[in-house]
């Protein structure tokens, strides 16, 4: 039983492992996934066989053609998955075996160590091209809120205490700051992917005469002018954990600004704020009290933040302490890495569904905007274009909010005489500081929140996310 369950490596045992060993080792239950890439990497191995004379190119082409067979019956859910088998490769080579005799053949200068190097790469690339995608969506939605709200103004926040006036479409561009710095980041994991493993071995090669090049170019790991790129290293290539660390930590950062992103959603969606409402189909509500409205969406957002975190500390954990080059213990890197992509896209297609179907109350945006305290900053500018040093200017103004709040009077409520016992620099026009229209044009640098420079970064954005 042993050695039929595990034809690949049972000439060495003369017994196979016991039920107990197989349930505890077996990784084909999440690496089944891997599946198209491992069926891609086997033909254009076969491939190469063929061109350097260790295949026929008829058994070449019926190993391709079997391989064919089982990636279709695997897209229709038809194919049997083994568990005695082990993993994703075995099944499918054993599948591939029992149909074509030629495929024997397959596994000649070939190792599971750098297969499954080679599938990860290729599922690397292609995920994180799939989370870009995402990401890029997720913007659209965003940048669609802004763009139907480009007037609307708030309070902006420090320390969770009414800070400068913004627009809200100059917040929501923080947003898009954020996860365009995300896709960038998604963009050089897969660079860093783009390296063809395949042809390392176990751990040192073989002293078969491959072409390592070719298989490179096949399955589509070159660089921007064509050429082919493969490891440098067979040690390295096989054990080596860094791009698995990368694609974590870039989930994680991303799941951060997730996290950021949904604690603004919920206090703005307050009745203590009230900026905003999320859409029905993104909260829910209370078994007990009837009027709730929960931001479960984006309490969840929140949370799944944490679990993006663990995966990439379990990562770092598990690499830490390895000797070169392959352990078993790296079978256990796949599933941190598999649920760091599904609640990463999970994540954005839910953030894109909010922002999708958000409705922003405007009286309350303006009501609190209407705050002239957000402008003591602007009143302490309007000393300094007078000729005050900005330090003198500021102990200036915070002697006015003092005075204000003494008096129970809102700080542009001030009678001029009240403020000219502060500093005699105040002017009749001291009060013009207050127009909040008129404080909004005066920032014109880059990234300030000024009607020019909003204007500007819609054209940007626009432009970049189509």
């Amino acid at each position: 039983m042993g050695k039929q369950a595990q034809a690949t490596w049972g000439g060495r045992f003369s017994a196979g492992p016991a039920g107990l060993m197989l349930r505890f080792s077996e990784s084909v239950s999440f690496d089944r996934r891997l599946a198209p890439f491992d069926l891609a990497g086997s033909k254009a191995h076969a491939a190469m066989l063929a061109k350097v004379g260790l295949i026929t190119r008829k058994e070449r082409d019926t190993i391709q053609r079997g391989l064919d067979a089982i990636g279709r019956e695997i897209a229709a859910g038809k194919f049997k998955w083994q568990t005695r088998l082990e993993d994703v490769h075995m099944n499918i080579e054993q599948a591939l075996t029992r149909r074509v005799p030629a495929a024997a053949k397959l596994h000649t200068a070939r190792s599971r160590n750098d297969q499954v190097a080679t599938d990860m790469r290729l599922w690397f690339k292609a995920s994180c091209a799939e989370l870009i995608g995402k990401i890029a969506a997720a913007q659209r939605a965003i940048l669609k809120v802004a763009a139907k709200h480009r007037d609307v103004l708030i309070p902006g926040y420090t320390h969770l205490q009414r800070a400068q006036p913004v627009f809200l479409a100059h917040h929501l561009f923080a947003y898009l700051e954020m996860l365009q710095r995300d896709a960038g980041r998604f963009a050089a994991v897969a660079d860093h992917a783009n390296w063809c493993p395949l042809g390392s071995g176990a751990i040192a090669g073989t002293t078969l005469p491959i072409d390592r090049e070719l298989t490179a170019r096949a399955l589509g790991f070159v660089d921007a002018a064509g050429r082919p790129r493969v490891t440098q290293n067979s040690m390295d290539a096989v054990s080596d954990r860094d791009v698995f660390i990368e694609f974590a930590s870039a989930c994680a950062l991303t799941g951060v600004h997730f996290s950021r992103m949904a604690e603004d959603l919920i206090l703005w969606s307050s009745r203590e704020f009230n900026f905003l409402g999320l859409p029905d189909a993104f909260c829910t509500g209370s078994s007990l009290m009837p009027q709730k409205k929960n931001p479960d969406s984006a309490e969840l957002l929140r949370g799944k933040s944490a679990r993006l975190q663990g995966n990439l500390h379990t990562l770092l954990v598990l690499v830490k302490g390895l000797p070169l080059t392959y352990n078993r213990d790296l079978q256990e890197d796949k599933p941190p890495v598999f649920d760091s992509h599904d609640q990463t896209a999970l994540c954005l297609e839910v953030l894109a569904g909010m922002f999708a179907g958000l409705k922003v109350n405007r009286a309350s945006c303006a009501a609190a905007v209407a705050d002239p305290a957000l402008l003591a900053t602007d009143l302490a500018d309007y000393l300094v274009r007078k000729g005050v040093a900005f330090r003198t200017a500021h102990h200036a103004v915070g002697a006015v909010v003092k005075m204000a709040e003494s008096k129970g009077v809102a700080l542009d409520r001030l009678s001029l005489a009240d403020v000219r016992t502060v500093h005699p620099t105040f002017g009749r026009d001291w009060t013009g500081a207050f127009d909040l229209r008129k404080a909004m044009a005066r920032r014109t640098g880059t990234g300030m929140p000024g009607p020019a420079q909003l204007a500007r970064q819609f054209t940007r954005w626009q432009k970049l996310l189509g």
